[in-house]
């Protein structure tokens, strides 16, 4: 995440119901009501070396609409795996919406994989300071159900193989995504880019400063929804992408984060900053390739070495 700030810089399958205690003694569903349609609307269709390009609106689980672009192969002849891609927020940097994966999703579809692009929330550059601490619970809540609903986008697509649906997050899209895929068994595995083990790490940042009581009570707000709690219900393939100059991810939080994360899990440092770099972009795909069983026009895909 890259905070930018005027005074700083820094299936459809069953699905179970999840409910977690939280302090107040309520209790914390990611649940939704599914016989909403999505009303999913063409905008746009283009092609490009034998990809295709749809650019779609479909309704959110509050009924608002959101945008997304589905990448995906001209020709279509058997059942394909399905890829959700969540985008990071790093402000000002283009790829700060729902573009970062298309050079990802366009490697893959040459495999024969479809993938989602969506927006997000934080899709905006003044998300982070137009938001408020008072509604960071409430507006995490119903972002983790509106991933859920464009995983019904995806897996509605036509001959979408429902045994190898992936889910891509960085930074924010990889803290929702552990949640989601928490109480969503379509995801069969996941990328985690990034991203911390509490909301409050990322939503702390910014004016005015909490201290003291102040400050504990808001991290103990949030701590129902922490990433690193949702972690070992995941007993899926993860692959963890990390920075080795990321701030807001050091190396101990990431450390907390595999840690916690159940097996089979695979961990990966770059040396980069943030927003990770190109080879995190060539192992993600060849990890995906692999793990999703894609098709490759050089024969079988390895892996890519590691970065220790």
């Amino acid at each position: 995440m890259r905070i930018c700030f005027s005074k700083a810089k820094l299936f459809v399958h069953l699905v179970p119901l999840l409910l977690v205690a939280v302090s107040s003694g309520e209790t914390l569903s990611f649940e939704y009501d599914r016989t909403q349609p999505l009303a999913l609307r063409e905008e746009g269709i283009s092609e490009r070396d034998g990809i295709q390009f749809r650019e779609i609106t479909y309704a959110n689980t509050d009924g608002t609409r959101n945008a997304a672009t589905i990448v995906s192969p001209t020709a279509v002849t058997e059942p394909r795996p399905g890829i959700l891609f969540v985008h990071w927020y790093g402000p000002p940097a283009p790829t700060s919406n729902r573009t970062e994966f298309s050079p990802d999703a366009v490697e893959l579809a040459k495999g024969g994989a479809l993938s989602l692009l969506i927006d997000t929330q934080w899709s905006r550059p003044e998300y982070f300071d137009e938001r408020t601490r008072a509604g960071d619970y409430d507006r995490s809540v119903r972002q983790v159900k509106d991933l859920r609903r464009a995983l019904d986008v995806l897996v509605a697509q036509p001959k979408i193989d429902l045994k190898r649906v992936a889910y891509v997050g960085h930074d924010f899209g990889a803290m929702y995504g552990v949640l989601a895929a928490a109480c969503d068994p379509r995801v069969r595995s996941i990328v985690f880019m990034a991203g911390t083990p509490s909301f409050s790490d990322w939503f702390l940042y910014g004016e005015p400063k909490l201290q003291g009581e102040a400050r504990q009570k808001f991290v103990d707000e949030l701590k129902p929804l922490d990433p690193i709690a949702y972690l070992p219900k995941l007993e899926i393939p993860i692959l963890f992408q990390f920075a080795t100059s990321d701030i807001h991810v050091p190396k101990t939080r990431a450390d907390a984060l595999v840690k916690a994360a159940a097996e089979p899990k695979e961990v990966r440092f770059y040396l980069a900053e943030h927003e990770l770099n190109e080879q995190a972009a060539q192992e993600r795909i060849a990890w995906l390739k692999r793990t999703l069983k894609l098709e490759t026009p050089n024969g079988p895909t390895a892996d890519s070495r590691r970065s220790d």
